[in-house]
């Protein structure tokens, strides 16, 4: 018994000492978790320290009329590495189709250009279909300044508006391109390998449909800077709808600010959302029916969908959100929207809180105005008086393309106010008043309204868009505490340029000498770029100037 007691002794001794180890060592591991979890958040606090945001404790509706806070940023997408022109042999021609509506295929332009890039090809000129979704024929022609994407882009590829023909052996031949259809989100190495492969065995590819094609996210800013270039730079729009934007935001300021808002509750967004529950049995019936014929088939239960923030807000809700925020009647309100699903029962709520609402026809009469707002056109016009109010509200900024580039290009244009409503924070709310429980409604909409950035820089987190929000790389900052985010230099354009010059003077002896040769020379001669000093130096300088004046 001695015996046996003796090692029943021994071996608890033994298992105490162990369990004392195994304590110590898991305490050991939580203090290292502890402590790079402290150092994490120190990080990150000092981060958005830096991002210019405000931590607000209430909302001054007179103080978001002026642009959001820089924390010394400002737009640059310049590039700040070694950027070479175009090589003066080009692997063949890409072609894309941009399916969708405006800002769908304005993205999928940027996506083509770096496609081009990437793949040392050139590009013709994207073919936009317009008219499976707007029912008219604009084309990239009727829509974007041509002459000026050509030149803006002209550092980083070469660009043709159609593929020309090729002589070989004394006859002209046609080009047929290879039709593929992109993987959705496709990643570089798609295009470096599957897609020029097709390139370089039939001299062109043909990528359709070319909408959402090539991943969002790339681990390498001069990419990212390059489609900043094409998305605020190139992508300018014909000289006569800036001419009726400017006509329309000069007669909405005349009296003033103005507001511009995208009431995103139309037909295919509710469908899209599913959100039925608040509407006529004939007119459910309707959405149900556009549903079916046009996504895919997935159990939708409105009052959950409410619940989560997946409903467009009505009209009502918008103007319930303004007033709380302290906007009063005599706010001047844009709306930029298509035709309203239910009509004048959902918009009478929101005209009783703010009256004074317009639109393009409302403050734009005149014949050229009345000729020019259908389809791509009327949506560019809306674009444009959007993107220079002093303050724009998306409803909806899901899949809603129109709402989410606006966001970017304010971003970039200048940190111009925009309020986001978190409708996920808002449903309850809601709800809540719509049983009855109305105590502490507009406080709790400021609540829920103090955590939206309003326009200022702030970290890109999935799911939000590169296209909404492209800090940090399209931005820089003169005295960084990151050397990767300093401003690049101001001849940074000049040295472009004389890179360009001496390419294209390196390109015309090639010709010169190889006259005789049998191949085609359409993209090695570099006839399609314009060597010269351009919109895109003064868009740059004004931008740098700009910059200077709005950094507090």
């Amino acid at each position: 018994m001695r015996r046996s007691g003796h090692h029943l002794h021994r071996a608890n001794s033994k298992q105490g000492a162990g369990g004392l180890k195994g304590l110590m060592g898991r305490l050991s591991i939580a203090v290292i978790v502890l402590l790079i979890c402290t150092v994490s958040l120190y990080i990150s606090s000092t981060r958005k320290a830096g991002f210019g945001s405000v931590s607000r404790s209430e909302i001054k509706a007179e103080e978001l009329w002026s642009p959001a806070k820089s924390g010394g940023w400002r737009p640059s997408s310049a590039p700040r590495s070694d950027w070479p022109p175009p090589p003066k042999e080009s692997n063949g021609y890409l072609k894309v189709r941009c399916n969708g509506g405006l800002n769908q295929q304005r993205s999928a332009i940027c996506n083509a250009v770096l496609a081009a890039r990437i793949m040392n090809a050139t590009l013709v000129l994207p073919e936009l279909d317009a008219n499976s979704f707007w029912h008219e024929k604009s084309g990239f022609h009727g829509i974007y300044d041509v002459e000026n994407f050509i030149r803006t882009l002209r550092y980083d590829v070469r660009i043709v508006e159609s593929i020309p023909d090729v002589r070989k052996n004394g006859k002209t031949k046609k080009i047929k391109p290879f039709q593929l259809r992109p993987p959705r989100d496709a990643p570089i190495s798609w295009y470096t390998s599957v897609a020029l492969e097709k390139m370089r065995e039939h001299g062109a590819i043909y990528l359709t449909p070319f909408s959402h094609r090539l991943a969002e996210e790339i681990d390498n800013p001069e990419y990212q800077r390059l489609r900043c270039r094409v998305n605020y730079h190139a992508l300018r729009f014909k000289p006569h709808i800036l001419r009726i934007s400017q006509s329309i935001v000069d007669k909405l300021r005349n009296q003033g600010h103005f507001m511009s808002i995208h009431l995103r509750f139309e037909m295919d967004m509710l469908a899209f959302a599913g959100c039925f529950g608040i509407f006529t049995p004939e007119e459910q019936k309707i959405l149900k029916k556009y549903r079916e014929e046009n996504f895919a088939k997935k159990r939708l239960v409105y009052s959950e969908r409410r619940a989560i923030g997946k409903c467009p807000l009505t009209p009502e809700e918008v103007g319930l959100i303004l007033r709380s925020m302290g906007f009063d009647n005599s706010t001047r309100i844009y709306l930029a929207a298509g035709e309203l699903f239910g009509g004048e029962r959902f918009m009478k709520p929101f005209r009783a809180l703010f009256p004074r609402l317009e639109n393009h026809s409302s403050v734009e009469s005149s014949e050229e105005l009345v000729e020019n707002v259908r389809g791509l056109t009327g949506s560019a016009v809306d674009y444009m008086v959007c993107l220079l109010s002093d303050i724009f509200m998306p409803t909806y900024d899901g899949p809603s393309n129109f709402a989410n580039n606006l966001l970017g290009h304010r971003l970039y244009y200048g940190f111009r106010t925009t309020i986001r409503p978190d409708r996920k924070a808002l449903a309850p709310i809601f709800i809540d008043r719509e049983n009855g429980r109305t105590a502490g409604f507009e406080e709790a909409i400021r609540r829920a309204m103090l955590g939206t950035h309003f326009g200022g820089p702030h970290e890109r987190i999935s799911p939000e868009s590169f296209y909404t929000n492209s800090w940090p790389e399209c931005f820089c900052q003169m005295s960084p505490k990151n050397p990767a985010d300093k401003c690049p230099p101001d001849n940074v354009l000049a040295i472009l340029n004389s890179r360009l010059v001496e390419s294209q003077r390196e390109n015309d002896l090639d010709v010169s000498t190889q006259s005789n040769s049998t191949t085609s020379v359409s993209f090695t001669n570099g006839t399609c770029v314009q060597v010269r000093s351009g919109i895109y130096f003064s868009v740059v300088r004004q931008q740098q100037e700009e910059g200077r004046a709005r950094s507090r």
